[in-house]
């Protein structure tokens, strides 16, 4: 199996590379178009400033690549984000697979949200019931709204998306390669969608 993780100016992509080889993957890090295109399963991570991340996905046109793409695709955190299609973070147009706007957290609270929580309301092909309460690693300082999109809910300051599908697109807004047991077993299903 051909599992294409894309390369941009994001972090997190070496930990996702690590997570999938422990579970005996050998993903190919790109941002060539037709290798990503012919990959079984594509892996949209992220960690970093939705503004610039978007400049440098639109000018190496991974931006409509992304949202053409017809196999299992998982967007992680700031990949989750991009794939809506608007973010109060530097009032960025992202790539609009999910017909949402990221908002910011409101100061009630400790932003960002950084740490351990757990996701309850659980639907979806990404997830199993047993996963219904259990605890993934977070570190944002924007979300999802709870939408139609939802497939897993997470309280901190106010209710939000943690995980989002639709058609092949799956995201989450938790870092499953560093979420220990529970996260591989998310890659896990995703892998074998």
């Amino acid at each position: 199996m051909k599992i294409a993780i894309i390369k941009y100016n994001a972090g997190n992509i070496r930990s996702v590379d690590f997570a999938l080889r422990r579970l005996g993957c050998n993903p190919v890090i790109t941002n060539d178009h037709s290798v990503i295109r012919k990959a079984d399963k594509v892996i949209f991570p992220g960690v970093g400033e939705a503004g610039t991340t978007m400049e440098y996905l639109m000018e190496h046109k991974l931006d409509k690549l992304i949202k053409e793409l017809k196999q299992p695709v998982l967007g992680i955190c700031l990949g989750m984000q991009l794939l809506c299609s608007f973010s109060e973070e530097a009032d960025t147009e992202c790539i609009g697979v999910f017909d949402e706007t990221v908002k910011r957290f409101q100061l009630k609270g400790k932003v960002p949200h950084m740490g351990w929580n757990n996701i309850h309301d659980i639907t979806g092909k990404v997830l199993s019931d047993e996963m219904n309460g259990q605890y993934f690693y977070f570190v944002h300082s924007y979300y999802a709204p709870v939408c139609r999109y939802t497939a897993a809910i997470t309280d901190y300051i106010n209710p939000f998306s943690s995980v989002l599908e639709r058609d092949n697109f799956f995201a989450t807004q938790f870092h499953p390669e560093k979420s220990g047991i529970t996260g591989e077993k998310l890659l896990k299903t995703f892998i074998s969608i």
